[in-house]
C-alpha cells in the first residue's frame, strides 16, 4: 500500500486518498496508520475518507487529521451508502471550534450549517433527525428543572457551544417534569415574561395536568403559545368547530379494483354565522383538512397558503385499561405558510381523527393569531 501511495505521489497525483470504503476500522487503528503515511510521505497530499459502519466516520476523520492528513472527505447529514459516510455537519464545526483548524469555512458562513442540513432533507422529502449533533433540533435541548436552572444562570455548564455558532437554537423542553425556569423560557420567547408567581404557578399546574393526559409541548411550541395566551385569555376566538363526521368506505368500482374513499362533513362557527362543508379526500384525515379549509377560507383567505409537509401518530404508553387499539393517541402536525415559517401543533385523543383535528385547529388558529398580532 505505501508503494502505491509513493508511484501515485511521485507521478504526480494531488490527492492520496486513504479510503475505509468498507467502514470497519476503528479511531485507534486510522491514527496509527495515518501517522505512518504522515511519516513518511507528510500529510499535505493525504487525505481520508470515511465510512460510517461502525458509527465511527466522523471520529475516524478527527483520528487521520490528528496524525497529519489534510483532506477529509464527507457529505451533508453523513448521507451515503449502507450507514453513510463521514458526516460534514459535524467534521467542520469539530475541525473548526475544537480543535482548531482553518477549515475554509467562515464564523458568518458557520451559521448556516442548520439551514444546509435542512436544506437537503427537504431536498429528499425527509423529516430532519432530531437527535443530530450540532444541527439538530434536539442538539441543544434540555428538560430537567435543576438542569435548565443551571442553564439560565451559565449555559456553558451544559452546552459545549453557543447554538447561534452554527445556526442552531437553545431549547427548553416542556414537559412534566418542567419547573418554572423552563415555563418562564418558553414565556420569554413568546413575549410573555412579567408574569406573577401566582399566574407563573398556575400556568405551570395546567402544562402538567395537560402533559399527564398525554400532550406533549417538546417541540410544539404553536400548541405551547396558543395554550399560554388562552391561559392568558389574550388569544381571540377566530372560529369553532361545532361537529365533525368522517366517514370511510372500501369498497370495488365498476371495474372491480378495491378503493378507499373519505368523506368529511365539517360544522363551524365563524363570528355569528354557522357554516357547513363536505369534502372528499385521500385518507380521513386530508378529508377532514378538505371540508374545515373549505369551510373558512372565505372569511380567512391567509389559510389558502397552509400546508401541512409534516403528520406525526403516536400510541401512547397504555394505562390499565387502555390497551392496543383503546389506547390514547397523540398527533403531532407541522405548517408551513410558503413564507419560511414554520410550526408544529399538537392533539390528544382516544381517537384519531380527533386528536388530527385539534392538531389542525391549532395549526389554522396559530397562523391566524400570528398574521393579527
Amino acid at each position: 500500500a505505501l508503494r502505491c501511495l509513493e508511484s501515485a505521489l511521485t507521478a504526480g497525483a494531488r490527492w492520496a486518498i486513504l479510503c475505509d470504503t468498507r467502514g470497519g476500522t476503528l479511531p485507534h487503528e486510522v491514527l496509527e496508520i495515518a501517522e505512518v503515511v504522515c511519516k513518511k510521505f507528510g500529510g499535505e497530499n493525504i487525505g481520508i475518507h470515511a465510512h460510517n459502519d461502525t458509527e465511527n466516520a466522523v471520529a475516524n476523520s478527527l483520528a487521520a487529521v490528528q496524525a497529519g492528513v489534510r483532506q477529509v472527505q464527507g457529505t451533508i447529514n453523513g448521507l451515503g451508502e449502507r450507514c453513510g459516510n463521514a458526516n460534514m455537519m459535524s467534521l467542520i464545526p469539530n475541525l473548526t471550534l475544537k480543535m482548531g483548524y482553518d477549515t475554509g469555512v467562515s464564523a458568518e458562513n458557520m451559521k448556516n450549517l442548520v439551514a444546509v442540513s435542512r436544506l437537503l432533507d427537504e431536498r429528499l422529502g425527509q423529516a430532519p433527525q432530531r437527535q443530530r449533533p450540532y444541527v439538530g433540533a434536539s442538539a441543544f435541548a434540555h428538560k430537567g428543572g435543576l438542569h435548565v436552572s443551571a442553564i439560565a444562570k451559565d449555559p456553558k455548564t451544559y452546552e459545549h457551544i453557543v447554538p447561534d455558532v452554527v445556526g442552531n437554537d437553545r431549547v427548553i423542553v416542556m414537559s412534566d417534569q418542567a419547573g418554572v425556569t423552563n415555563v418562564s423560557f418558553h414565556l420569554q420567547k413568546i413575549g410573555l415574561a412579567d408574569l406573577d408567581k401566582e399566574t407563573m404557578h398556575g400556568f405551570l399546574s395546567l402544562v402538567k395536568e395537560r402533559e399527564f393526559e398525554g400532550f406533549s409541548y417538546d417541540g410544539a411550541d404553536a400548541s405551547f403559545e396558543l395554550l399560554a395566551r388562552h391561559y392568558l385569555k389574550q388569544l381571540p376566538s377566530f372560529f369553532e368547530i361545532l361537529r365533525f363526521r368522517v366517514m370511510d368506505e372500501r369498497r370495488r368500482n365498476a371495474k372491480g379494483e378495491m378503493i378507499n374513499e373519505s368523506e368529511a362533513t365539517v360544522h363551524v362557527k365563524v363570528g355569528e354565522e354557522e357554516i357547513m362543508r363536505v369534502a372528499m379526500g385521500i385518507g380521513p384525515v386530508h378529508a377532514f383538512d378538505s371540508a374545515l379549509r373549505s369551510a373558512l377560507i372565505e372569511a380567512f383567505p391567509k389559510l389558502q397558503d397552509i400546508e401541512l409537509i409534516d403528520y406525526k401518530v403516536r400510541i401512547m404508553p397504555p394505562a390499565e385499561s387502555k390497551r392496543g387499539t383503546e389506547a390514547i393517541t397523540r398527533v403531532l402536525l407541522e405548517s408551513t405558510d410558503g413564507g419560511g415559517n414554520r410550526w408544529t401543533t399538537v392533539g390528544v385523543s382516544g381517537n384519531v381523527i380527533d386528536a388530527s383535528a385539534m392538531a389542525l385547529y391549532d395549526s389554522y388558529a396559530y397562523r391566524l393569531y400570528k398574521e393579527k398580532s
